[in-house]
């Protein structure tokens, strides 16, 4: 690889640098160096065979409201020359109508990732600390990395439960991610807890609500009693639409507007944010598929820990439940047998796997092949 003038050399490996280009690959730019550190997000995996009964990228099992289908149907494609509005005016009023809102508290982005990145960007320096949970969602330590910040881990208990002291380890961060119901573990973090951090923690404290809509509560109500609290909310999971990438945070205007300054110019195309009004519009729908999914869940768990399962109480679209034989087996032998799950070999929870709750049918033929599993060669 040509080295530029004046390049640095420093922290070089075998006299090359990091990001340099594997055998075959001819490139002559270099990533900076955090980037060529780190290791990017890893997504479930999206087969292109449908034959697999996808279990592990926590999808919703059925259709989205009649509503979607309709808004779609009568779209005018004519529009789409047209710039979308870069500050989604209707979506935002439809998303707060039911909490009592105005427009000004909601912001809306390219998927509720797109709205992680956005806080990133907006409250942490580079080589600043920022905080987040874990085990948890595992792009919230690549943000870190992406944002060349400083990583505040917060571990949970034995339990999986949020520390009482979780304000002191993250203290001097300015931003504390914060997943409830966690992902992978599906638990809620009780609400004291959670006031407790919000008032000890100076800092902005995001509670990812990704999964909220298949829970006994929520935190919505804070981001009127704290003006450091952001709130964000997504159409993947309960809304069934994790292919239009829409997401939602609610917070104080003050904080609303930083944000704004930041976000892409037109971060939400005109065809999502007509076809996510129509989904919010319809919460009666998605209240009805998900608690089809909460008691496909309840009868899932139970049936897994009759199989030898531990399972996890969840409050999530999954769950977490350690087989009763190594995971990482158990994992492979059910995507022979047609089901994918999801497997982190991370520290905590290598010994589980996360099951996306599909529909009673999917459900049925699950359990059988956990049957065949555990009692058969594979």
């Amino acid at each position: 690889m040509p080295v530029l003038p004046g390049a640095p050399t420093q922290g070089w490996k075998n006299g090359q640098p990091p990001g340099t280009p594997r055998d075959g690959e001819t490139n002559v730019l270099l990533a900076r160096d955090n980037i060529a550190r780190m290791e990017g997000y890893t997504p479930g995996e999206q087969p292109r065979d449908r034959s697999y009964v996808k279990l592990n990228t926590n999808e919703n099992p059925y259709p989205p409201s009649p509503r979607v289908f309709e808004a779609l149907r009568t779209f005018d494609p004519a529009r789409l020359r047209l710039y979308s509005d870069p500050l989604s005016t209707a979506l935002r009023s439809v998303a707060v109508a039911p909490f009592g809102l105005d427009p000004e508290w909601a912001l809306c982005g390219n998927g509720s990732d797109d709205l992680l990145t956005i806080a990133m960007r907006t409250f942490v320096d580079q080589g600043a600390p920022a905080a987040y949970t874990a085990p948890s969602y595992s792009l919230y330590p690549v943000l870190v990395d992406l944002q060349g910040a400083r990583h505040v881990v917060v571990d949970l208990d034995r339990d999986f439960g949020l520390p009482a002291h979780a304000a002191g380890i993250a203290a001097g961060a300015r931003l504390f991610f914060v997943c409830r119901p966690n992902a992978p573990t599906g638990n809620a973090f009780p609400l004291d807890a959670m006031h407790r951090l919000c008032t000890e923690f100076p800092g902005v404290v995001w509670i990812d609500e990704a999964y909220v809509d298949f829970a006994a509560d929520s935190c919505m109500d804070f981001v009127r009693q704290y003006p450091n609290v952001v709130v964000s909310r997504t159409v993947s999971k309960s809304y069934s639409l994790a292919g239009l990438r829409l997401g939602i945070a609610f917070a104080q205007p003050h904080l609303i507007r930083e944000m704004v300054k930041v976000k892409d110019s037109y971060n939400v195309d005109m065809l999502t944010q007509v076809l996510g009004e129509a989904a919010l519009g319809d919460r009666e729908s998605m209240l009805a598929n998900a608690a089809r999914i909460r008691s496909s869940r309840d009868r899932l768990s139970r049936e897994l820990v009759g199989l030898g399962f531990d399972v996890l109480p969840s409050q999530a679209n999954f769950i977490l439940a350690k087989p009763p034989r190594p995971a990482a087996q158990v994992f492979a032998c059910l995507r022979r047998r047609g089901f994918l799950v999801r497997h982190f070999d991370r520290d905590r929870v290598r010994d589980y796997l996360r099951i996306t709750i599909g529909t009673d049918a999917d459900m049925t033929a699950f359990v059988e092949a956990c049957r065949a599993v555990l009692t058969e060669e594979c």
